[in-house]
Protein backbone atom coordinates (compact mmCIF):
# COMPACT_ATOMS: atom_id res chain seq x y z
CA UNK A 1 0.00 0.00 0.00
CA UNK A 2 3.99 3.88 0.97
CA UNK A 3 3.79 5.23 4.50
CA UNK A 4 0.83 5.89 6.28
CA UNK A 5 -1.05 8.54 4.56
CA UNK A 6 -4.64 10.11 4.88
CA UNK A 7 -6.84 10.56 2.51
CA UNK A 8 -6.86 10.35 -1.32
CA UNK A 9 -3.19 10.12 -0.99
CA UNK A 10 -3.46 6.86 0.93
CA UNK A 11 -6.06 5.34 -1.35
CA UNK A 12 -2.73 5.71 -3.27
CA UNK A 13 -0.72 3.79 -1.40
CA UNK A 14 -2.83 0.52 -1.70
CA UNK A 15 -1.30 -1.21 -4.43
CA UNK A 16 -3.36 -0.51 -6.95
CA UNK A 17 -3.23 2.83 -5.58
CA UNK A 18 0.47 2.36 -4.24
CA UNK A 19 -1.07 -0.77 -2.31
CA UNK A 20 -2.91 -1.14 1.78
CA UNK A 21 -7.26 -3.88 1.48
CA UNK A 22 -32.39 -9.43 -23.88
CA UNK A 23 -31.25 -12.97 -24.18
CA UNK A 24 -30.90 -15.35 -21.39
CA UNK A 25 -27.23 -16.26 -19.97
CA UNK A 26 -25.88 -19.06 -22.16
CA UNK A 27 -23.62 -22.24 -21.12
CA UNK A 28 -20.52 -20.54 -21.44
CA UNK A 29 -21.45 -16.91 -19.64
CA UNK A 30 -21.80 -15.24 -23.26
CA UNK A 31 -25.33 -13.33 -22.29
CA UNK A 32 -26.43 -12.86 -25.50
CA UNK A 33 -23.62 -11.26 -26.59
CA UNK A 34 -20.76 -11.79 -29.09
CA UNK A 35 -18.11 -14.81 -27.69
CA UNK A 36 -14.46 -13.58 -27.41
CA UNK A 37 -11.90 -15.98 -29.07
CA UNK A 38 -9.70 -17.44 -26.90
CA UNK A 39 -6.34 -16.37 -26.99
CA UNK A 40 -7.43 -12.90 -28.60
CA UNK A 41 -4.81 -10.44 -26.97
CA UNK A 42 -6.36 -8.55 -23.94
CA UNK A 43 -6.75 -4.94 -24.30
CA UNK A 44 -8.63 -2.02 -22.52
CA UNK A 45 -11.86 -2.34 -23.88
CA UNK A 46 -14.35 -2.45 -20.48
CA UNK A 47 -11.72 -0.75 -18.58
CA UNK A 48 -12.52 1.85 -16.37
CA UNK A 49 -10.69 5.09 -14.76
CA UNK A 50 -11.35 5.73 -11.18
CA UNK A 51 -9.93 9.27 -9.48
CA UNK A 52 -7.72 7.17 -7.64
CA UNK A 53 -7.53 3.68 -8.67
CA UNK A 54 -8.48 1.29 -12.05
CA UNK A 55 -11.45 -0.89 -12.43
CA UNK A 56 -13.37 -2.38 -14.78
CA UNK A 57 -17.26 -2.72 -15.76
CA UNK A 58 -17.98 -6.58 -15.29
CA UNK A 59 -20.80 -9.55 -15.03
CA UNK A 60 -21.45 -12.61 -14.16
CA UNK A 61 -22.28 -15.68 -16.23
CA UNK A 62 -26.13 -14.87 -15.33
CA UNK A 63 -26.66 -11.76 -15.98
CA UNK A 64 -29.09 -10.49 -18.70
CA UNK A 65 -28.31 -7.11 -20.77
CA UNK A 66 -30.94 -5.18 -18.93
CA UNK A 67 -29.36 -5.30 -16.28
CA UNK A 68 -27.48 -2.53 -14.75
CA UNK A 69 -23.98 -2.86 -15.20
CA UNK A 70 -21.48 -2.90 -12.18
CA UNK A 71 -18.29 -1.40 -11.59
CA UNK A 72 -15.44 -3.38 -9.82
CA UNK A 73 -12.85 -1.98 -8.16
CA UNK A 74 -10.90 -2.30 -4.77
CA UNK A 75 -12.57 -1.53 -1.18
CA UNK A 76 -9.30 0.23 -0.45
CA UNK A 77 -10.53 3.04 -3.71
CA UNK A 78 -13.90 3.71 -2.45
CA UNK A 79 -14.67 7.38 -1.38
CA UNK A 80 -14.98 7.99 2.19
CA UNK A 81 -12.21 6.46 3.11
CA UNK A 82 -11.26 3.11 3.81
CA UNK A 83 -12.98 0.19 5.20
CA UNK A 84 -12.28 -0.71 8.89
CA UNK A 85 -11.21 -4.39 9.50
CA UNK A 86 -14.80 -6.17 10.17
CA UNK A 87 -16.79 -4.14 8.24
CA UNK A 88 -18.77 -4.35 5.16
CA UNK A 89 -20.64 -2.03 3.50
CA UNK A 90 -23.72 -2.85 1.59
CA UNK A 91 -26.30 -0.50 -0.62
CA UNK A 92 -23.96 2.86 0.27
CA UNK A 93 -25.92 5.89 -2.38
CA UNK A 94 -23.07 7.09 -4.40
CA UNK A 95 -22.47 9.33 -7.30
CA UNK A 96 -19.39 8.27 -8.45
CA UNK A 97 -18.47 8.59 -12.07
CA UNK A 98 -15.70 6.46 -14.49
CA UNK A 99 -14.04 6.99 -17.38
CA UNK A 100 -14.68 3.94 -20.17
CA UNK A 101 -12.52 2.61 -22.37
CA UNK A 102 -12.44 1.26 -25.27
CA UNK A 103 -9.36 -1.32 -26.68
CA UNK A 104 -6.63 1.26 -27.31
CA UNK A 105 -7.43 2.88 -23.52
CA UNK A 106 -9.17 5.91 -25.55
CA UNK A 107 -11.65 7.21 -23.03
CA UNK A 108 -15.17 6.72 -24.80
CA UNK A 109 -17.41 8.12 -22.02
CA UNK A 110 -18.17 8.35 -18.29
CA UNK A 111 -20.62 6.05 -16.48
CA UNK A 112 -21.99 6.96 -12.79
CA UNK A 113 -23.36 5.03 -10.13
CA UNK A 114 -26.09 5.20 -7.89
CA UNK A 115 -24.80 3.12 -5.53
CA UNK A 116 -22.06 1.31 -4.12
CA UNK A 117 -23.96 -2.58 -4.10
CA UNK A 118 -21.02 -3.88 -1.83
CA UNK A 119 -17.29 -3.16 -0.53
CA UNK A 120 -15.03 -4.63 2.21
CA UNK A 121 -11.80 -5.09 2.86
CA UNK A 122 -12.43 -8.33 4.91
CA UNK A 123 -11.21 -11.55 3.81
CA UNK A 124 -11.28 -9.92 0.30
CA UNK A 125 -10.88 -6.26 -0.84
CA UNK A 126 -13.47 -5.54 -3.55
CA UNK A 127 -15.78 -2.74 -4.22
CA UNK A 128 -18.70 -3.25 -6.36
CA UNK A 129 -20.30 -0.19 -7.66
CA UNK A 130 -24.09 -0.12 -9.55
CA UNK A 131 -24.34 2.33 -12.48
CA UNK A 132 -27.21 4.10 -14.30
CA UNK A 133 -26.65 2.65 -17.38
CA UNK A 134 -27.51 -1.05 -18.28
CA UNK A 135 -24.93 -3.37 -20.15
CA UNK A 136 -27.13 -3.33 -23.14
CA UNK A 137 -26.51 0.40 -23.05
CA UNK A 138 -22.87 0.44 -22.90
CA UNK A 139 -22.44 -2.28 -25.81
CA UNK A 140 -25.20 -0.26 -27.94
CA UNK A 141 -23.50 3.68 -26.97
CA UNK A 142 -20.06 2.35 -26.81
CA UNK A 143 -19.50 -0.80 -28.94
CA UNK A 144 -17.69 -2.53 -25.84
CA UNK A 145 -18.45 -5.16 -23.90
CA UNK A 146 -18.24 -6.40 -19.87
CA UNK A 147 -15.55 -8.40 -18.62
CA UNK A 148 -16.91 -11.66 -17.28
CA UNK A 149 -15.99 -12.77 -14.28
CA UNK A 150 -14.60 -16.32 -13.85
CA UNK A 151 -16.68 -18.34 -12.14
CA UNK A 152 -13.73 -21.09 -11.05
CA UNK A 153 -11.11 -20.66 -8.64
CA UNK A 154 -7.87 -19.58 -10.61
CA UNK A 155 -5.04 -22.21 -10.84
CA UNK A 156 -1.49 -21.58 -10.79
CA UNK A 157 1.01 -20.37 -13.52
CA UNK A 158 -2.41 -19.13 -15.50
CA UNK A 159 -0.66 -16.70 -17.71
CA UNK A 160 -2.71 -12.77 -16.57
CA UNK A 161 -2.61 -9.09 -17.94
CA UNK A 162 -3.02 -7.03 -14.96
CA UNK A 163 -5.05 -3.78 -16.95
CA UNK A 164 -4.97 -0.42 -15.34
CA UNK A 165 -7.40 1.85 -16.72
CA UNK A 166 -5.80 4.80 -14.40
CA UNK A 167 -2.41 4.38 -15.58
CA UNK A 168 -3.51 3.01 -19.53
CA UNK A 169 -1.00 0.53 -18.75
CA UNK A 170 -0.93 -3.11 -18.66
CA UNK A 171 1.50 -5.67 -16.94
CA UNK A 172 1.75 -9.09 -17.88
CA UNK A 173 2.71 -12.52 -15.75
CA UNK A 174 1.60 -15.72 -14.41
CA UNK A 175 -0.20 -16.99 -11.12
CA UNK A 176 3.00 -17.63 -8.83
CA UNK A 177 0.69 -19.63 -6.11
CA UNK A 178 -2.19 -18.49 -3.29
CA UNK A 179 -1.83 -17.48 0.03
CA UNK A 180 -3.95 -18.79 2.84
CA UNK A 181 -3.31 -15.16 4.49
CA UNK A 182 -2.60 -12.38 3.49
CA UNK A 183 -1.76 -9.69 6.33
CA UNK A 184 -1.28 -5.99 5.85
CA UNK A 185 -2.29 -3.31 8.65
CA UNK A 186 -5.47 -4.62 10.59
CA UNK A 187 -6.93 -6.28 7.72
CA UNK A 188 -6.44 -9.90 6.49
CA UNK A 189 -7.44 -11.76 3.05
CA UNK A 190 -7.99 -15.06 2.69
CA UNK A 191 -6.70 -17.33 -0.89
CA UNK A 192 -5.21 -14.39 -2.17
CA UNK A 193 -3.33 -14.26 -6.23
CA UNK A 194 0.34 -14.09 -5.72
CA UNK A 195 2.47 -12.82 -9.00
CA UNK A 196 5.32 -13.77 -10.75
CA UNK A 197 8.07 -11.04 -10.36
CA UNK A 198 7.24 -9.39 -14.09
CA UNK A 199 4.07 -7.41 -12.62
CA UNK A 200 5.64 -4.68 -11.60
CA UNK A 201 2.30 -3.03 -10.34
CA UNK A 202 2.52 0.72 -9.19
CA UNK A 203 0.52 3.12 -7.27
CA UNK A 204 -3.03 3.50 -9.22
CA UNK A 205 -2.99 0.11 -10.17
CA UNK A 206 -5.21 -0.59 -7.34
CA UNK A 207 -8.63 -1.80 -8.73
CA UNK A 208 -7.39 -3.19 -12.32
CA UNK A 209 -8.39 -6.71 -13.12
CA UNK A 210 -6.66 -9.43 -13.32
CA UNK A 211 -7.38 -11.41 -16.60
CA UNK A 212 -6.50 -14.62 -17.86
CA UNK A 213 -4.91 -14.29 -20.98
CA UNK A 214 -6.65 -17.60 -22.77
CA UNK A 215 -10.50 -17.01 -21.97
CA UNK A 216 -10.32 -13.41 -21.57
CA UNK A 217 -12.03 -13.54 -18.06
CA UNK A 218 -11.58 -11.64 -14.82
CA UNK A 219 -10.02 -13.64 -12.05
CA UNK A 220 -8.80 -11.76 -9.87
CA UNK A 221 -8.54 -7.51 -8.62
CA UNK A 222 -5.08 -6.21 -8.00
CA UNK A 223 -4.90 -4.68 -4.51
CA UNK A 224 -1.62 -4.84 -3.01
CA UNK A 225 2.35 -4.94 -2.32
CA UNK A 226 5.29 -5.12 -0.45
CA UNK A 227 7.33 -2.04 -0.67
CA UNK A 228 9.87 -1.86 1.84
CA UNK A 229 10.41 -5.43 3.12
CA UNK A 230 8.34 -5.21 6.55
CA UNK A 231 6.40 -7.84 7.73
CA UNK A 232 2.85 -7.20 8.10
CA UNK A 233 2.34 -3.11 7.72
CA UNK A 234 0.56 -0.51 6.25
CA UNK A 235 2.04 -1.32 2.36
CA UNK A 236 3.82 -4.05 3.27
CA UNK A 237 1.87 -7.64 3.57
CA UNK A 238 3.27 -10.38 4.72
CA UNK A 239 2.08 -13.98 4.27
CA UNK A 240 0.83 -16.45 6.74
CA UNK A 241 0.18 -20.13 5.93
CA UNK A 242 -1.60 -22.54 7.84
CA UNK A 243 0.49 -23.38 10.34
CA UNK A 244 1.12 -19.62 11.11
CA UNK A 245 4.19 -18.98 9.84
CA UNK A 246 5.42 -15.49 8.32
CA UNK A 247 6.97 -14.87 5.08
CA UNK A 248 7.87 -11.49 4.07
CA UNK A 249 8.62 -11.30 -0.07
CA UNK A 250 9.63 -8.01 -0.57
CA UNK A 251 8.44 -6.82 -3.46
CA UNK A 252 5.69 -8.95 -4.67
CA UNK A 253 2.39 -8.07 -5.83
CA UNK A 254 -0.99 -9.65 -4.63
CA UNK A 255 -4.27 -9.82 -5.84
CA UNK A 256 -7.95 -10.57 -4.09
CA UNK A 257 -9.93 -13.55 -6.36
CA UNK A 258 -13.13 -12.43 -7.78
CA UNK A 259 -15.16 -16.19 -8.15
CA UNK A 260 -16.57 -15.57 -4.98
CA UNK A 261 -18.42 -12.73 -6.40
CA UNK A 262 -20.61 -14.43 -8.54
CA UNK A 263 -22.86 -16.77 -6.60
CA UNK A 264 -23.79 -13.71 -4.73
CA UNK A 265 -25.38 -11.27 -8.07
CA UNK A 266 -29.01 -12.15 -8.53
CA UNK A 267 -31.51 -10.55 -11.24
CA UNK A 268 -31.10 -7.06 -11.79
CA UNK A 269 -27.06 -6.85 -10.78
CA UNK A 270 -28.80 -7.40 -6.70
CA UNK A 271 -26.70 -8.86 -4.27
CA UNK A 272 -28.09 -11.56 -2.06
CA UNK A 273 -25.53 -12.22 0.15
CA UNK A 274 -27.42 -15.19 1.81
CA UNK A 275 -27.80 -16.89 -1.24
CA UNK A 276 -26.51 -20.23 -1.70
CA UNK A 277 -23.07 -20.39 -2.41
CA UNK A 278 -22.36 -16.96 -1.41
CA UNK A 279 -19.36 -16.58 1.05
CA UNK A 280 -19.15 -12.94 0.55
CA UNK A 281 -18.58 -11.30 3.99
CA UNK A 282 -22.02 -9.98 5.98
CA UNK A 283 -22.30 -7.14 7.79
CA UNK A 284 -22.55 -7.49 11.13
CA UNK A 285 -25.26 -6.22 13.88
Amino acid sequence: MGKALTGAAFALALVGAGAAPAVAGTADGDAGTRARPNDAPVTFAGTVALSNCSGSVVRTPQSQPDDPALVLSNGHCIEGGFPKAGQVIVDRPSTRTFKLLDEDAGVLGTLQADQISYATMTDTDISLYRTTTTFAEIESKYHVRPLLLDPRHPRKNTEITVTSGYWKKQYKCSVDGFVDQLKEYWWTWKDSVRYTPECQTIGGTSGSPVIDDHTGRVIAVNNTHNEDGEQCTLNNPCEVDRKGLITVRHGTRYAQETYGIVPCVVDGSKLDLGRKGCELPVPQA
